[in-house]
């Protein structure tokens, strides 16, 4: 027994040298392959410009300054996917929906339109003989006129001359018939009654003005003449429109067309009359189609006995069931989708528990009310942003992913400043879309206020700067986005406003300075990338600190080139400087 517990005594012993001699060193070598590995997979970043991301030392290439040591991560994501925090996915209220097969009986086309005349109804009312206007009896467009009422009298030479002639050869009439019967048909041609010849004849007299008389009834929709005036035979006095009818014209885009026929059923409705629901029939499609607009005009006729349209007053038209009851499509919200030239895509989330992203490129069709059907690129199932679109691909470019405008992906490094205020390469351009002057204008409006409220950040006024974003959102509200014909403009627009609203909301009720200056972070980019897409016929400077909001930079909107900050106020006006002229 003595010797076996000697024998056992001595193994331990043994056992506890080996593993003091051989495993710290084991444990060193395990480390010190880690340290290499970590060394291998070691980025470097700019403190001040933390979208640079180089895989060694080196200098910043936008301020010069050291890069340090980036930190790595090990959240195992594709080379395309990224993360975002979610303070990020709270303040951007970003949110995704499910995607999912919509059969027929789910599907609703929206068209907008506006009210128009029945030109089958306009009449031209012209003066059948020539002269000078010497009483016009009707004063202004908007007037009910009756079939028989006396819209003018007019003074014509020829017809004076008309007259005399007539009262000589009323007294050569039983010698000269073919003479006397001439002069009277000569009258009739210039529609003088023969009530009014036979007076003429009888009276002896030439009378010195003629009446012209109305030859419907109507509403006088255009006048073309004056008192005074002096008109030629045929020339037109007035137009004259029946609106006891009156047409609906909607716009039919081109990837549309196919979904409509004549006599198709269409629900008719109005803000004028939000409760009122008009059930109508498709009375024609223009078989014309507008190369400017890409659209065509759709008819309905509506009775209006009530005046219940207006002309020029704006409509909507709901045509349901358009499909067959057995197919399905694949539908999402158009504010899902982001369009650059001929690609679409969308941001899918790969990760149901996390908020991890990734582009993908989908193939659209048919537009369905606010929704497009998906040809290719999607499945039922999947999961994509709805809300915050346009937030989510900038968070895209600035990890250096795939993105709306960087299909490689690939970290950008110029400093350039494009769109929704992301460092973006040089050669990134960002499409300016053709819309009208007056959309232009309203949208001015808007860049105005956000001027005035940007000024009142820079003097530190809190009060002030709430007042200006209700300013800033009541001009918001007048802009008239059925003044964008183009698809691409108004989807564009709809996704902007949506996150232009929500950002100067956030603002007009933040009373902490701090928390203003970060939602105008945010408003700032999207309303660089307004302004950028659909211009506001003016040069703006957009601007950019390094320093704001912690040290990650941000922009905003000026009318000069001169830098005054409105992220610190007193502290630091002049830091900052001009990224981008915008024409």
């Amino acid at each position: 027994m003595k010797k076996i517990l000697i024998y056992i005594g001595i193994l331990s012993v043994g056992l506890l040298l080996g593993w003091l001699l051989f495993g710290g060193s084991s444990n060193e070598a395990v480390e010190h392959n880690h340290s290499e590995t970590a060394e291998t997979n070691q980025m470097w970043t700019c403190s001040m410009h933390p979208q640079i991301m180089q895989p060694e030392a080196g200098d910043c290439p936008i301020c010069g300054m050291d890069l340090i040591p980036a930190k790595t991560s090990a959240e195992g994501l594709n080379a395309n996917e990224f993360k975002l925090t979610k303070n990020a996915m709270a303040l951007a209220n970003i949110q995704t929906s499910l995607v999912g097969n919509n059969t027929s009986e789910e599907a609703t086309i929206k068209l907008s339109g506006k009210i128009a005349e029945n030109e089958e109804a306009n009449v031209v009312q012209a003066s059948y003989f020539s002269g000078r206007i010497e009483r016009l009896n009707v004063n202004s467009t908007g007037e009910e006129v009756k079939q028989g009422q006396l819209l003018a009298t007019i003074y014509s030479p020829e017809l004076f001359a008309a007259q005399q002639e007539l009262i000589t050869a009323s007294s050569m009439k039983e010698t000269q018939p073919a003479l006397y019967n001439a002069v009277r048909n000569k009258l009739k041609l210039w529609k003088i009654s023969e009530s009014q010849i036979n007076q003429i004849e009888a009276s002896g007299k030439v009378k010195q003005n003629f009446p012209i008389y109305a030859t419907v009834s109507g509403t006088v929709s255009e006048k073309l003449v004056e008192q005074g005036d002096y008109v030629k035979q045929g020339e037109a006095l007035l137009k004259i429109t029946n609106l006891n009818k009156v047409w609906a014209l909607f716009d039919v885009y081109e990837n549309q067309i196919k979904l409509f026929e004549k006599g198709q059923d269409i629900t008719v409705t109005t803000s004028a009359y939000p409760n009122k629901k008009f059930k109508k029939k498709v009375d024609f499609i223009d078989p014309t189609f507008n190369s400017a607009t890409r659209t065509v005009k759709l008819r309905v006729v509506l009775n209006n006995k009530n005046r219940e349209f207006k002309t020029g007053m704006f409509v909507e038209g709901n045509i349901e069931n358009t499909l067959s009851n057995q197919e399905q499509r694949l539908m999402i919200p158009s504010s899902a989708i982001l369009w650059t030239g001929e690609r679409s895509v969308v941001y899918i989330k790969t990760n149901p528990d996390e908020p991890v992203f990734e582009m993908k490129e989908i193939t659209i069709g048919n537009q369905l009310g606010d929704q497009y059907e998906v040809i290719d690129g999607l499945q039922s199932g999947d999961e994509i942003v709805t809300n915050g679109t346009f937030t989510v691909d900038a968070s895209a470019q600035l990890q250096g992913k795939k993105s709306m405008m960087n299909k490689g992906g690939g970290k950008t490094m110029t400093g350039h400043e494009g769109h929704l205020g992301i460092e973006m390469s040089s050669t990134t351009k960002y499409e300016r879309l053709k819309v009208p002057v007056i959309f232009q204008e309203q949208l001015k409006m808007v860049f105005n206020n956000y001027i005035k409220l940007k000024d009142e950040l820079v003097n530190d006024d809190t009060n002030n700067v709430i007042e200006e974003a209700k300013n800033t959102l009541s001009s918001l509200t007048k802009i008239d986005m059925k003044l964008l014909k183009d698809e691409k403009a108004h989807t564009n627009w709809m996704a902007l406003e949506k996150e232009i609203k929500s950002s100067v909301g956030s603002i007009s009720h933040a009373t902490d300075i701090k928390a203003q200056r970060s939602h105008f972070k945010r408003l700032s980019s999207y309303l660089i990338s307004a302004v950028e897409t659909f211009g506001i016929n003016e040069t703006v400077y957009s601007q950019f600190c390094p320093m704001a909001d912690n040290d990650n930079g941000a922009y905003w909107l000026s009318r000069d080139e001169k830098v005054v900050n409105p992220y610190f106020g007193d502290a630091m006006l002049k830091c900052g400087s001009v990224k981008q002229v915008i024409e």
